[in-house]
């Protein structure tokens, strides 16, 4: 049997987000309990997989070559508690491009489905914000809300979210999926 994808955003998810962007691997902090969360979902049989917009890179804030120092750090300490991740699916694109691959266009999710083989109706995706809940119902995957982040102003803009299972943090929503 297969084992179960879970799909994560990062930013705000796993790590602080910053309006200003995460430009450098010093910048890339993780939020309290979001590493050891994956870190269960590994125990517990899941493939971790990352799907997160990096405009960033389009606008010239940072590099690709920056982008994976900031995924090495993150994986390095990912693994210090015992966790890994399949793979990050990334996009680079402004958003003014019109690309298929930025949230909340499915793009990503192709990928990730063609690769992966996976039912994502059976798929959990937990990010921070109102695009990342509007590409798991497009997709459809099942959509988790976290708090932190940009998620209590994306509860507070649209509350229709509230109608989403949403928690604090990841560490909070791990619990809901391994429950």
């Amino acid at each position: 049997m297969t084992k179960p994808l879970i799909i994560l955003d990062r930013d705000g998810v796993i790590n602080y987000d910053s309006d200003y962007y995460i430009k450098s691997p010093d910048e890339w902090l993780p939020i309290p309990g979001s590493l050891t969360a994956i870190a269960q979902l590994n125990r517990a049989g899941y493939r971790v997989v990352i799907a997160t917009n990096q405009s960033g890179v389009a606008r010239g804030l940072y590099d690709l070559e920056t982008l994976s120092q900031i995924h090495e750090k993150f994986i390095r300490e990912l693994a210090a508690v015992g966790g890994y991740i399949e793979e990050i699916f990334f996009c680079p694109h402004h958003p003014a491009a019109n690309c298929d691959c930025r949230k909340p266009k499915l793009g990503m999710f192709k990928q990730i489905q063609a690769k992966y083989e996976a039912d994502l109706s059976d798929t959990f995706f937990i990010g921070d914000a109102f695009t990342d809940v509007q590409v798991a119902r497009a997709v459809p995957c099942k959509p988790i809300l976290v708090l932190s982040g940009k998620g209590q102003q994306a509860l507070d803009q649209h509350p229709e979210l509230a109608a989403v299972p949403h928690f604090a943090d990841l560490a909070e929503a791990v619990k809901y999926v391994l429950a």
